[in-house]
């Protein structure tokens, strides 16, 4: 099976469908890029996320009011990225709505463009990561963690803050008559919160589990998600043993022996990135060297959960380092750099100029030998950026790069970066 064809049948994570979890508990799977819960109580509804835009959002409403037409009473935001918060205002409908989150809640959505900060760098990444305006079907087939078609419009624009913000580790509530239990549970997002229905079974888990390795670094920048406090959560969910185990993304699983395997394969791949990469790290690896020589045991490697559909080992590796020691790898050569372009200068000064260079590359990608074929020809386009040729080139290992991906996010990287250097030329 090729990348694509893996990430093609990943799609059926993604089909839309509204999933009865158990009697009055509901999931919406497909609809956005995350997951929407409903929760119909006696006299209200509770909402569990609320999607990315207002349109899903509306496109979601439609489908519980097929279920209830009880008035929305509480939304919980199981924690703040913006995927999951973007939305309350369709469900709120212009009420005075309860919003519900824990006490370190604290978005890019409120207030980002009055505090300092790499806003355009992370826009400019977050839009290549998500393939946003690549073709869907053909180039962007899915998210690595949702699908690749969904409603864009009103993208950020319905948050709403939150009205209570839960401030013990564990901590019970009732609204509209049903109890649920919040879980302060850091994993990929630090402020996380898994929300438990004791009488049901069934556990809304945020983004701390969803059917793919996990994002333990995303390449549209993030801070440095603390692995040992998601692998703790991991322990946590497990213990609560759930019968029904609803992501923030993906399908639900069924059955306490399913979700209990699958929680304790996820905690231990988490630990097991930790403890290998520390152990490389100690005999004097570098990030380069390290994936390498990091891999998944056999016996996790197959796990349908744990494909690198959305996070990757690699990804995973470099971020540990770089969260736990920083950017420095530990080689003295390293310390103080040549600047990218005196050091492009000095290759090309080494091999017999530009153009012998340039056509390096272009022998590299005519022997398949992409990776190489892209870095020789950044190295040219860094002294000369109007070389065509190297533009080709570089174009094309992009291209062909994006092909053997069946990580989503690294092939939609590949694509629309090489697809915004062609229309730059």
């Amino acid at each position: 099976m090729t990348p694509e064809d893996k990430l093609r049948t990943h799609n059926a994570e993604f089909e839309k469908h509204i999933y009865e979890l158990a009697p009055d508990v509901y999931l919406a799977v497909g609809y956005a890029a995350s997951n929407v819960g409903l929760i119909v109580g006696d006299d209200g509804l509770t909402i569990i996320d609320t999607t990315e835009s207002t349109r899903a959002a509306q496109n979601i409403l439609a489908e519980f009011r097929k279920i209830s037409d009880k008035p929305v009473r509480t939304i919980i935001y199981t924690h703040s990225h913006r995927d999951h918060i973007s939305g309350a205002t369709v469900f709120a409908d212009g009420h005075d709505v309860e919003i519900i989150a824990h006490r370190s809640f604290e978005s890019d959505l409120i207030g980002a463009a009055d505090k300092p900060g790499p806003h355009k760098a992370l826009m400019t990444r977050t839009i290549r990561q998500f393939g946003i305006g690549l073709e869907f079907g053909t180039e962007r087939i899915n998210l690595g963690l949702g699908p690749g078609d969904r409603p864009m419009e009103g993208m950020g624009q319905g948050h709403i803050p939150p009205s209570l913000l839960i401030d013990a580790d564990a901590e019970t509530l009732a609204r509209s008559g049903v109890e649920m239990v919040f879980h302060f549970a850091p994993g990929e997002c630090a402020d996380t919160m898994g929300v438990y229905l004791s009488a049901t079974g069934v556990l809304f888990s945020g983004d701390n589990f969803y059917a793919s390795f996990p994002n333990l670094y995303a390449i549209r920048g993030t801070p440095y998600r603390d692995f040992e406090a998601w692998a703790d959560s991991l322990t946590l969910f497990a213990k609560l043993a759930p019968t029904v185990l609803a992501p923030g993304h993906s399908r639900p699983l069924f059955g306490a022996e399913t979700i209990a395997t699958a929680l304790a394969d996820y905690e231990e791949a988490i630990r097991f990135i930790i403890s290998k990469t520390a152990e490389g790290m100690n005999a004097g690896l570098t990030p380069d060297e390290l994936v390498g020589y990091v891999t998944l045991p056999d016996h996790l490697r197959d796990k349908p959960y744990l494909q690198e559909y959305y996070g990757t080992v690699e990804w995973a590796v470099r971020a540990y380092f770089a969260g736990t020691m920083g950017w420095f790898d530990g080689d003295a050569a390293t310390l103080f750099p040549l600047p990218p372009k005196e050091e492009a200068e000095k290759f090309a000064a080494l091999v017999g100029g530009v153009e012998t260079l340039a056509r390096a590359a272009s022998d590299a990608l005519n022997a398949d030998e992409t990776q190489w074929a892209l870095e020789l020809a950044s190295r040219v386009l860094r002294l000369d950026a109007t070389h065509s040729k190297a533009r080709e080139t570089r174009i094309k290992a992009m291209r062909a790069l994006a092909v053997e991906q069946e990580n989503a996010c690294a092939r939609n990287y590949f694509l629309l970066s090489a697809r915004q250097e062609e229309t730059e030329v």
